[in-house]
C-alpha cells in the first residue's frame, strides 16, 4: 500500500465528514424524513447492516468486536445488543460524537467504546470479529488489501466488509458526480471488481490464513455495495 495514497484518502475522508457532510448523514442515519433518492441510500444501508450482522454468531457474548469506520453507531449498538465488547472506530469526530449520543439511553452502549482515530491502529488491539460496512469504498484494490491485511493481523475469526463493485450505474454517477464542483464532492468511490479483489486475497501472503466465504450485493436506488467475509482457513 503506498502510504501516502492511504493516508491522503484517510485526510479526505475526515474533511469531507467533518466539514461538509456530517449534518446529511445525521439525518439520513436517522428516522427523518428524506427525498426519494436518499430514502433508496437509507433503505440500502439498512439492508447491508443487517446481512453482515447476520454473518455474526448471534450471541456475541465476551466477543471482541471491531466496528471500522462505525459512522452513526448503529451497527456497534446492535453488536453490544447481542454481548459483544465494541470499539467502535471513525475518522469523523462529529460522527462519533453523534453516535455516542445517539447510544447514551441504551445499557448496552456500556458494551461500546467510541473513538475517533484510524481503524488500523495497533493500538486498539485484538478481535475475534472485523466489521467495516463502506469504509472501504473510497480505496483502490491494492491498498483495500493492504487494509484487510492489517485487520486481519489482529483477528481471530472473521473480517466482514463491503466495497463498491464495478457496475455500469456506479459509473454513471461517477460522471454525474464530476459535474459538481469540486468543494461539494464526496471522496471518490472507487469501483473494485469483485473478481479482482476475491483473486487478490487468494494471492496475499499476508492473507494467507484467511480465504473468501460468502458474499452479497445490495442494490437500492443509488446504494449498490457488496459484502464479502473473510474466515481463517
Amino acid at each position: 500500500m503506498s502510504t501516502t495514497t492511504y493516508l491522503e484518502q484517510r485526510g479526505r475522508i475526515e474533511t469531507y465528514f467533518d466539514r461538509t457532510a456530517s449534518q446529511t448523514w445525521a439525518k439520513l442515519t436517522s428516522d427523518a424524513p428524506v427525498g426519494r433518492i436518499r430514502a433508496t441510500v437509507r433503505a440500502g444501508r439498512d439492508r447491508m447492516r443487517t446481512t453482515l450482522l447476520s454473518w455474526l454468531p448471534e450471541d456475541l457474548s465476551g466477543l471482541r468486536l471491531l466496528d471500522a469506520g462505525c459512522g452513526t453507531g448503529a451497527l456497534a449498538l446492535e453488536a453490544a445488543e447481542r454481548g459483544a465488547q465494541v470499539v467502535a472506530i471513525d475518522l469523523s469526530e462529529s460522527l462519533v460524537t453523534l453516535a455516542r449520543e445517539r447510544a447514551s439511553s441504551n445499557p448496552a452502549s456500556q458494551r461500546i467504546q467510541f473513538l475517533a482515530g484510524d481503524m488500523l491502529s495497533p493500538d486498539l488491539g485484538r478481535f475475534d470479529h472485523v466489521v467495516a460496512m463502506d469504509s472501504l469504498i473510497h480505496y483502490r484494490a491494492a491498498d483495500a488489501l493492504e487494509v484487510l491485511a492489517g485487520l486481519a493481523a489482529r483477528t481471530q475469526h472473521s473480517v466482514v466488509f463491503t466495497f463498491a463493485p464495478s457496475s455500469p450505474l456506479l459509473a454513471v454517477m461517477h460522471t454525474v458526480g464530476r459535474a459538481f464542483p469540486k468543494g461539494d464532492r464526496a471522496p471518490s468511490i472507487v469501483p473494485v471488481s469483485p473478481r479482482a479483489l476475491a483473486r487478490g486475497v487468494a494471492q496475499s501472503p499476508a492473507l494467507a490464513p484467511w480465504r473468501c466465504a460468502r458474499e452479497q450485493r445490495i442494490a437500492s436506488g443509488f446504494y449498490t455495495s457488496q459484502a464479502m467475509e473473510l474466515v481463517r482457513q
